[in-house]
């Protein structure tokens, strides 16, 4: 277990070193986990571009944060009335859900809906709103616990006592299934914190919207363009000054991580339990 999880751990290492790394070793003798020279270069450029890049931080903040939250929501939501045997119409419902798990329209398809229809093309919205259901499987999660883990009593005596359905949800139901929600939470704050496909989609390239993770992504293209064109030696020394190297790629790669590494170990026991909960039946 002691090496797997040095395994596991070793990527991360690297990368860190990597960010500290001199530019000109980095270049000339790759990746190390013991370089010839360190540097600090990485980061002064960062600090330099804090303008373009915390804004791009504070972007990918906030759209996790928003999608998160109504993710979790509306996925927990679905999720309660499905686990609901009486309801009317609930196999459709069901199969619904399962076919997207199965099915997807296309990227084509999606893109027209969310830019011809919703008019989601350069607002923070396009960021959003098409990752909240991305996927069938976290409301069947939601759909498990809820029928394995909450008692039926509970939510009888709630009804005895005249509560609502929406009243139960969010007053009995939600706040005693922090383990799957801090299990489903984690899954969206992953997803909406790594995502730069809606922005490589909704967003033009001179958009203020970009996230952290476009970014980068627009950084690693134009350094590969740079490497794959012939623009002389002296446009290609200027354009290298002006654009990331390889150590600022790795840099931004740790800034980009950071809050995950540090937020993890926080939820951890509950993202374990969220993920056992249920497995067993009785």
């Amino acid at each position: 277990m002691s090496i797997l999880a040095f395994l596991a751990i070793a990527p991360f290492i690297l990368l860190v070193i990597s960010s500290f790394t001199d530019e000109v070793t980095a270049v000339r003798d790759g990746y190390s986990f013991f370089p010839e020279k360190f540097s600090i270069e990485a980061y002064k450029y960062i600090a330099s571009e804090w303008g373009t890049l915390g804004t791009g931080y504070m972007v990918t903040i906030f759209v996790t944060c928003i999608g998160t939250f109504v993710g979790v929501t509306i996925a927990g939501l679905l999720g309660y009335v499905l686990s609901i045997k009486e309801l009317p119409g609930r196999s459709i419902l069901l199969f619904l859900v399962v076919f997207t798990m199965l099915f997807h329209g296309g990227a084509i398809a999606t893109y027209i809906i969310y830019t011809q229809i919703f008019h989601l093309k350069n607002t923070i919205w396009g960021l959003i709103i098409p990752g909240l259901l991305l996927n069938g499987y976290f409301v069947m999660m939601f759909r498990t616990y809820f029928e394995n883990s909450i008692p039926k009593a509970l939510l009888e005596s709630a009804k005895l006592d005249g509560a609502s359905e929406i009243r139960i949800f969010f007053r009995i139901v939600f706040p005693i299934s922090m383990p799957i929600v801090a299990t489903v939470g984690v899954s969206y704050v992953l997803i909406y914190w790594n995502d730069w496909i809606n922005g490589m989609y909704y967003l033009t390239f001179d958009s203020k919207l970009q996230s952290i993770q476009t970014i980068l992504n627009n950084m690693n293209e134009n350094i590969n363009f740079l490497k794959n064109n012939d623009l002389g030696e002296t446009s290609a020394r200027l354009q290298t000054v002006e654009l990331p190297t390889t150590t600022v790629r790795m840099a931004l790669a740790v800034i980009g991580i950071l809050p995950i590494l540090c937020v993890f170990p926080l939820i951890q026991k509950w993202l374990v339990r969220g993920v056992t909960m249920g497995a067993l039946k009785e």
